[in-house]
């Protein structure tokens, strides 16, 4: 845990977020900017940067099916996307690796 970094905070339950869904190694909960009628972030519970710095399957793939886990609380039923931002020219604002669960409406390509 990193304790100026707001995600690694949220994930260790020091501040007041309403989890949308967690497993051991991941923690999923509302954009405080929502992007789409449903936005969750789905984040690793330990401080990882960014995808670059993913190493291992056991993480990646907890981390995936956080996303999944998180569709479904949602009702997303009818489909939706997972984005990840890496460093600054990819949009990355906060560097803690995120995965935005975006859904709720039709989503449109190009994405941006």
């Amino acid at each position: 845990m990193t304790s100026e970094c707001i995600f690694c905070r949220i994930a260790a339950g020091d501040l007041d977020t309403e989890l949308v869904a967690e497993g051991p190694e991941w923690v999923a909960f509302r954009d405080l900017h929502p992007q789409a009628p449903a936005h969750i972030l789905v984040i690793p519970r330990d401080h990882i940067e960014s995808l670059d710095e993913l190493a291992g399957d056991r993480v990646g793939a907890a981390l995936l099916g956080g996303c999944r886990a998180a569709a479904a609380r949602a009702g997303l039923e009818d489909g939706y996307r997972v984005v990840t931002n890496v460093g600054v020219d990819g949009g990355q604002d906060v560097r803690h690796l995120h995965f935005h669960v975006l859904g709720g409406r039709r989503m449109g390509w190009p994405p941006g």
